[in-house]
Parts: structure tokens; sequence; C-alpha cells
């Protein structure tokens, strides 16, 4: 499988996705103009990652911000990344947010609520 990692722009994350590794990494702001467009190529790599995941897979949100559409496509990995684990992968989600942002905050602790994977909400340091 190919790595696969797309730099910032002011509307979307940054993405790491590596088979390898077993690394998931979306960072940044998400407010695309077609949320389901911008996502649908990490959502092609998980499906056929999930045939041969790697034995854990580490993922890492840090958003500064993103818009109500986005956020639907975010739930969406998190289920992908949820079936991976419930077929015998480990995986494990951190999500960091600013410490002073309890928006963010409250937003990770609703998909760790949410989604059945080790879950970890965190402050940024």
């Amino acid at each position: 499988m190919e790595k696969v990692k797309i730099e910032p722009t002011n509307k979307t994350p940054r993405i790491e996705l590596d088979h390898e590794a077993g690394l998931v990494k979306i960072e940044g702001r998400s407010i695309p103009e077609n949320s389901f467009e911008f996502y649908k190529p990490i959502m092609a790599w998980l499906d056929e990652y999930s045939k041969s995941p790697n034995s854990s897979t580490l993922c890492t949100f840090k958003f500064e911000y993103f818009n109500t559409s986005s956020s639907k496509c975010i739930l969406d990995i998190f289920r992908k990344l949820e079936q991976i684990h419930q077929n015998g992968s480990a995986v494990v989600v951190t999500w960091y947010y600013d410490e002073d942002d309890e928006d963010m905050q409250e937003t990770g602790e609703d998909y760790k609520n949410i989604i059945k994977v080790p879950f970890k909400v965190i402050p940024n340091n």
C-alpha cells in the first residue's frame, strides 16, 4: 500500500497515512468546500488498509477547527478504525486539543463515547 501524505492548506488538514508504520494522522483545519470529496481518498485508503492492517494502528487527531460536514467524515473515519479494532488489530486513538479550547476537548470526549476503541483525549503541551 502506498503511503499517503497530503500537505495542509488554509481549508484542509495535513494527512499522513502509513500502512507499514500503522499510522493515521490528521491535523489542522478542516473546512473544505466539499468534505466528502476531500475525505474520499482517506476513506478508500482505510478500506484497503482494513483488509490487512498493521498489528497495531496509532491514530493521532489534532484539529484546530472543523466544520459540521467534516465532523461527519471524521466520525466515518472513526467507524472504520472501530471495525479494524473489532476485527482483532489493536487501534489506539489520541485526540489532541489546545488547553484553552473546551469545545475541541468536548468534541473529543463525545467521539470517545461513541466509538469502541481505546481513545485518549489529551491537551497539547
